[in-house]
């Protein structure tokens, strides 16, 4: 993807300089860009503007905050976890022209589990080795064609009892050409306009694989978690049996082990202020035919309670605000789009002896509540536990969120691996009325229009390939 330029962030609460956040007031204070620059703190450089950066973030964290072609602006605190990686907090989002809502109060990987289809190995990647601590790589000009940024990374733990906090280059923020953000030609005239989006991105290695946790911010405020694996094949897990593996050699003799990348994320939610619900959408044909196609009959049933979910045809959810509403009156959410995956059963809940698979499951929010397996704290030991544990009402929402991808190897994966990718999509539902960056010729269109291209509209409707 083309990168655009300049590809800047705020940098707050860098080495120990806690910006005053508080109600869209920053301080005085300047910040170092990894650049080298200093800019006033919770400033946007490039386009001049001043942003606040609506979170409150610690002594370890670095807040960062961007402006994007639509004219929304992200920002977060982010920190690394010496388990989890890079962890994103207060994740924030203000439309433009529109108020700041923080849209996650964390967002981060909950586990990876990878076990190879031979049964001869399993490892837990997150909560056994971590993602970082020493796990975490140094990142240059190869792997960010943005700016690094400079984080704390502890070996141990937070850092605060055990081991040493080091301060290293270890993320890449990002911000590139998205492609087409809209087309819409009516009256012989052409709207279109193309977007752009910010990523931030680590390295950590695990073993012979070396893993990108990556998180894309979208211009039209959708979030895209994803997780690319590249490194190495495991030079020892090879199997004489076509069926648990794929020769990537001369011949047919050997073959490199098939396994799974089975990756969990865990979100916990805030959309404003106030008690949350979750709501499951699923849709059916009636097996009756209307005039041109079959009648289908589509709507949302609330989630009252704890719970775990599998994917389904025309089936998604939502984590919805009742009390926040846009200026349509409807409640804000985000959608939950899993797009590709390979659905799976951690291999750990299995030991439990009954089936424990889910693509999604929502919880309500406990602080002990870390990982989706090998949690190893009173709580319970992952998902499953904390569902059964949980009997009251879904209002402070977190989501464990399970991609699954299955590596049969190929030819091309050798000698480095190419970086391949699974993730999940968080889609804005209703979060404003109408699109963020709305063309001046449509500036108050809202609803189902009187007429088309000048035509009144039920003139319009039997015309071929109308919509």
């Amino acid at each position: 993807m083309r990168r655009l330029l300049p590809a800047t962030v705020v940098l707050l609460a860098l080495a120990g300089v806690t910006a005053a956040c508080g109600n869209g007031t920053v301080g005085a204070a300047t910040t170092t860009s990894t650049s080298g620059a200093t800019a006033e703190a919770g400033s946007l450089r490039g386009n001049g503007s001043a942003v606040a950066t609506g979170a409150h973030c610690g002594k370890r964290e670095v807040g960062l905050a961007r402006r994007l072609s639509s004219g929304a602006t992200w920002r977060m605190c982010l920190q690394i976890d010496a388990k989890r990686g890079m962890v994103l907090r207060e994740v924030a989002l203000t439309p433009p022209g529109g108020a700041v809502t923080t849209i996650a109060h964390d967002l981060s990987l909950a586990q990876l589990e990878v076990p190879y289809d031979t049964g001869a190995r399993l490892t837990e990647d997150i909560t056994s080795a971590g993602f970082g601590g020493l796990k975490m790589q140094d990142l240059g000009t190869k792997e960010c064609a943005g700016e690094l940024v400079t984080l704390p990374v502890p070996t141990i733990g937070d850092g605060s009892q055990f081991g040493e906090i080091q301060h290293r280059k270890v993320v890449c923020s990002e911000v590139t050409d998205a492609g087409l953000s809209y087309r819409s030609s009516e009256s012989g005239k052409v709207l279109a306009a193309r977007k752009d989006q910010w990523t931030l991105s680590t390295v950590s290695k695990v073993g012979w694989y070396e893993y990108v946790t990556r998180y894309t911010f979208g211009a039209d405020g959708t979030i895209s978690p994803d997780l690319g694996a590249t490194g190495d094949l495991s030079p020892v897990d090879w199997t004489a049996s076509a069926a648990k593996g794929a020769s990537v050699g001369n011949g047919d003799d050997e073959h490199a082990a098939s396994h799974s990348h089975n990756a969990v994320w865990r979100v916990h939610w805030a959309l404003g202020k106030g008690p949350l619900a979750v709501e499951q959408y699923d849709a059916s044909p009636t097996g009756k035919i209307g005039k041109e196609s079959p009648l289908v009959d589509g709507g949302l049933q609330r989630l009252g309670h704890a719970t775990t979910a599998d994917r389904a045809s025309r089936r998604w959810w939502r984590v919805v605000n009742p009390g926040n509403h846009n200026a349509d009156g409807h409640p804000v959410s985000y959608e939950i789009d899993l797009g590709a995956t390979d659905s799976f059963e951690l291999t750990e809940d299995r030991l439990h002896g009954a089936h424990h698979g889910y693509d999604v499951a929502f919880t309500n929010y406990d602080a002990c509540e870390v990982f989706a397996t090998g949690n190893d704290e009173t709580c319970g030991d992952g998902v499953p536990d904390y569902v059964a544990g949980d009997t009251a009402p879904l209002t402070d929402v977190v989501s464990w969120i399970a991609v699954g991808f299955h590596h049969v190897p190929r030819d091309e994966d050798q000698s480095p691996m190419e970086l391949h990718w699974q993730g999940f999509r968080l889609v804005p539902r209703d979060l404003t009325a109408t699109r963020f960056d709305v063309p001046s010729s449509r500036t108050g269109r809202n609803g189902q229009p009187d007429t088309y291209e000048g035509e009144p509209l039920d003139e319009l409707t039997d015309v071929p390939g109308s919509n």
